[in-house]
């Protein structure tokens, strides 16, 4: 009976192990968010809009000249009079019902953070009483994206959170609470480590080998307090490495964990090449946010929400996968073979994802 429950457990465990790396094959580090900073003086609305590079590609397909799924500096230039047909449309603003006229007046991108940033400006037929933004634009993008909008007017700020099922929005009288744009990134947190399969790889691999529940518990926090430094360090732009420094390096911590898997039989100094590989990890949780060009005054209360959600997503990872590896290491068979073959298919899973990084940096 042990034996069928351990080998059932094993077939569960692979099974997640592909399922994991299918997701992210498809979109890894998804964002599917973007912000935008208002400001209303008098008639005119100004606007400056943050979202992934990515993003922009998927939604303006024509401005992706080299077809590589990501839009870069001599894209943009070429593909400006797409973008701004597609931003004007996507995005509307009224004054008091009455159109407002909308133009582009720049839009770059930024090749560190892998970001798109546009100014907007709406031009009204008189300084409105109530003011209108709406994004038709959220229907083309991803099912989950959100808009983080901030409005400036009278020396007031007021936040809120656009999506599909919410794609306009009238500001009322008096600033908002910033709880709706907390609860955004809490969330964006936790779909970034569900879609981040590198990271859950990493993660599977390191407790892979088992050992005493302390030790494994210390190996899950050492790699939580690293990421958590580096992500407050490029989040708040005081160290940011480049990302094609960052992402190959990840994958190269995969392969690494994959290969000391057939050589540690326990996890009890695990937390010693956990702790660095997990501030490397960090630089690679902090591309999320840069990619939006979060205003800076949202910046410390997402950086602390969306840490969160990552400790949220990974803590209910592990409750599935660390009893899944616990059974399984009952079975005498699998600590040689099963623990050997999983880890050689993330250590070749690690080397090929180290590889196709560097190709297409």
């Amino acid at each position: 009976m042990a034996s069928r429950a351990s080998r059932a457990a094993l077939v569960a465990l692979t099974f997640a192990l592909a399922a994991v790396a299918v997701e992210g094959s498809a979109a890894a580090h998804a964002v599917g968010v973007s912000s935008g900073e208002y400001r209303l003086e008098g008639a005119v609305l100004y606007g400056d809009l943050g979202m992934a590079a990515r993003e922009l590609a998927r939604w303006v397909p024509a401005v992706d000249a080299n077809h590589d799924g990501t839009i870069d500096a001599d894209e943009i230039g070429p593909g400006r009079a797409a973008v701004a047909q597609a931003l004007i449309a996507g995005l509307t603003v009224s004054a008091d019902g009455k159109p407002c006229a909308g133009a582009l007046d720049r839009a770059w991108t930024s090749d560190a953070d892998g970001g798109a940033i546009f100014q907007v400006r709406y031009t009204c037929p008189a300084a409105p009483g109530q003011v209108t933004l709406a994004m038709p634009m959220l229907a083309a993008l991803a099912p989950g994206h959100r808009h983080l909008a901030r409005l400036f007017r009278a020396g007031k700020a007021q936040t809120t959170v656009l999506d599909r099922a919410h794609a306009s929005w009238t500001p009322a009288g008096g600033a908002s609470s910033a709880l709706k744009m907390a609860w955004a990134m809490l969330k964006l947190g936790v779909e970034h480590i569900l879609t981040g399969f590198d990271h859950l790889v990493f993660l599977l691999g390191l407790i892979l080998v088992g050992g005493r529940v302390r030790s494994l518990i210390g190996v899950v926090t050492a790699f939580t307090l690293a990421h958590s430094i580096t992500l407050a360090l490029a989040a708040l732009s005081i160290f940011t490495p480049s990302p094609r420094l960052v992402e190959p390096a990840i994958a190269l911590s995969i392969a690494y964990v994959g290969v000391e898997n057939l050589f540690v039989h326990d996890a009890s100094k695990r937390w010693r090449i956990t702790f660095p590989f997990g501030l490397i990890h960090g630089f690679g949780f902090a591309g999320a946010l840069r990619e939006i060009a979060l205003p800076r005054a949202q910046v410390p209360v997402a950086l602390v929400s969306f840490n969160l959600g990552v400790e949220i997503g990974q803590l209910a990872v592990l409750s599935v996968a660390l009893p899944l590896v616990l059974t399984v290491r009952r079975a005498p068979w699998f600590g040689d073979r099963g623990v050997r073959a999983l880890s050689i298919a993330i250590a070749l899973g690690g080397g090929a994802l180290f590889v196709s990084r560097l190709v297409a940096r």
